[in-house]
């Protein structure tokens, strides 16, 4: 079995080889339109927030999954070939949603591992009425990728890893080649990390032109450690965000990336997440899921305090969580 699990990885491994460039989102952007939903641009008012200058809010959490995710599964689907045993993933919920809606409209089989200690309700059944067949594993996020791996390699089913491919990056990347077309610019972006697939993603587009800052929690820090203490970490996931930001470390390609662009990691308590996520629902009444909410903590917490003139972006990541989850 560990020589099948190992030729697993390998085949995960030749996929993370190639340099991610922006021709190959802008063939991500080709590949996947008309398979996902362009998200609305939001400029939010001074004051709105709780803040003293505007910020621009790329809301995807309204994308047709309720996250980004669904970006870079169909452009895994598309791009590769998918055998009869369909596709497996691993996933806390909205990469499994995403390969499922993906999988089903393109008319394949979807098999989605799931780390029981960080399962919520609402994404499991989110990952069932998109068509997946949902097992449960025991143990940590990284037991459960071991036995999404080993179901690839058994079954044959197409492995789509949640953010350690160039397929993924590049169709993560995708949303910041949408923020660009939709907006006048921006000097810099918020965006939440977990796997750091959608991070290194936009920082493989943005390059130089936009500083991006990871935000996390203190029980999902996984690029803060990386960047101090290297990539060969494995992060027990915990808190309110670990459903969403629960990677247990960072994708080797992601890392290449994120060693070259992303400078600014932040770090927060649960309790700034739960305000953040207040604060959204009071000033705009949208509700993003606690991953959506990290990002925007790192500004109404006063952990990331803009320049004079500094514009603002924070990428609303996802909506998959019950809608009451900062009130509790």
């Amino acid at each position: 079995m560990k020589r099948a699990i190992d030729g697993q990885l390998r085949a995960v491994h030749r996929l993370r080889m190639t340099k991610l460039t922006p021709d190959d989102i802008t063939a991500a952007a080709a590949r996947i339109a008309g398979h996902i939903r362009p998200t609305p641009i939001l400029e939010v008012e001074p004051d709105a927030l709780g803040l003293h200058y505007p910020v621009t809010l790329k809301l995807e959490h309204t994308q047709v999954t309720g996250s980004f995710k669904v970006r870079g599964a169909f452009n895994n689907l598309l791009s590769r070939d998918v055998p009869p045993a369909g596709v497996v993933a691993a996933s806390g919920g909205n990469h499994g949603a995403a390969v499922a809606y993906a999988a089903t409209k393109l008319g394949h089989k979807s098999v989605v591992f799931v780390p029981r200690a960080i399962a919520k309700e609402e994404k499991l059944r989110r990952m069932r009425d998109f068509g997946a067949e949902v097992i449960l594993t025991d143990g940590s996020v990284a037991d459960c990728m071991t036995e999404y791996a080993k179901h690839a390699e058994t079954t044959g089913a197409l492995s789509v890893h949640p953010y350690d491919t160039a397929p993924t990056l590049a169709g993560q990347g995708t949303v910041a080649l949408e923020m660009e077309a939709q907006t006048a610019g921006f000097d810099t972006i918020m965006v939440a990390t977990g796997g750091g697939g959608l991070i290194g993603g936009i920082a493989a587009w943005l390059g130089d032109r936009v500083r991006v800052v990871s935000v996390e929690t203190e029980g999902t820090n996984t690029l803060a450690r990386s960047l101090e203490d290297g990539p060969d970490i494995d992060v027990a996931a915990s808190g309110v965000s670990a459903g969403s930001l629960g990677g247990p470390r960072l994708g080797d390609q992601s890392y290449t990336i994120i060693k070259e662009r992303v400078t600014d990691a932040i770090v927060l308590p649960d309790a700034a997440v739960f305000d953040a996520g207040k604060r959204l629902w009071e000033g705009t009444r949208l509700v993003g899921e606690p991953g959506a909410a990290t990002a925007l903590a790192a500004l109404t917490s006063g952990a990331y305090t803009p320049s004079r003139g500094e514009r603002i972006a924070v990428l609303v990541c996802g909506g998959n969580a019950e809608p009451h989850w900062f009130l509790d």
